[in-house]
């Protein structure tokens, strides 16, 4: 697997170090480097680009109001001097916060978390829908592994998903969209029944005026999904 990615500093300096850290390693390609945020932009639309090495303090666009920019599968390593944003960072869905001055041994150490991310990613969009058992999901800097079976549904809030299973009285909470989650699950087993949820069709076991019961939760069924729904009663 090939990770192409760019690298977004104001330093030259620091630029030029990552690049040749960069270079060293095998499954990454660098095809492109920027000292700001527009430039970047820019050469994220001309490129598909995979991974971003972001400096955070930039003029004009900071590299956090830069990262709400990008597309959704576009994954960020940031690499600042400041550690105060490592919060912030959590909230963006960065993969890893690297404090300058950065190491090789450290960036390595980040470069192959963005390898274990994409090649897990890579294998559950190829999976055959039929054969598909689990999810893998990002929560805090974590990976974790979700089996289908147990999922009853999942709750859209903004920038985040919340995801109700059967062997946890918690939800799992994790920075992603619904369209993305949507994406992840195959339709075979899943509907969206509302734009701020998603539920398991095997399930399901009571409906109440345009409302899926799960214990004490109910869960409408938005205007736009009840005549995609009631085909799938009905089937």
């Amino acid at each position: 697997m090939t990770i192409k990615c760019i690298i977004v500093d104001d330093e030259p300096l620091a630029v030029e170090l990552l690049a040749s850290y960069v270079n060293k390693i095998p499954f990454l390609e660098l095809v492109g480097k920027y000292s700001n945020a527009t430039d970047a932009l820019e050469g994220i639309k001309n490129n598909e680009v995979d991974l971003l090495f972001l400096d955070i303090q930039m003029p004009e666009v900071s590299g956090m109001e830069l990262s709400k920019m990008v597309p959704e599968g576009t994954r960020i390593i940031f690499t600042t001097a400041f550690d105060q944003y490592a919060v912030d960072s959590y909230r963006t869905g960065a993969l890893d916060y690297l404090l300058k001055p950065i190491t090789y041994a450290t960036f390595l150490e980040a470069c192959n978390k963005a390898l274990q991310w994409f090649t897990l990613v890579h294998q559950t969009e190829n999976q055959p829908e039929q054969e598909i058992k689990s999810i893998f999901v990002k929560s805090e800097y974590k990976l974790l592994q979700i089996n289908l079976d147990q999922i009853r549904y999942i709750e859209g809030l903004k920038d985040y998903v919340k995801i109700y299973t059967e062997d946890s009285p918690h939800p799992i909470l994790s920075l992603m969209n619904m369209k993305a989650m949507e994406q992840m699950l195959p339709a075979s087993r899943f509907i969206r029944v509302h734009r701020s949820f998603i539920v398991s069709k095997e399930k399901i076991r009571e409906i109440d005026r345009n409302r899926i019961v799960f214990g004490d939760v109910y869960i409408p069924i938005g205007d736009s999904y009840k005549q995609a729904f009631n085909e799938f009663i009905n089937r």
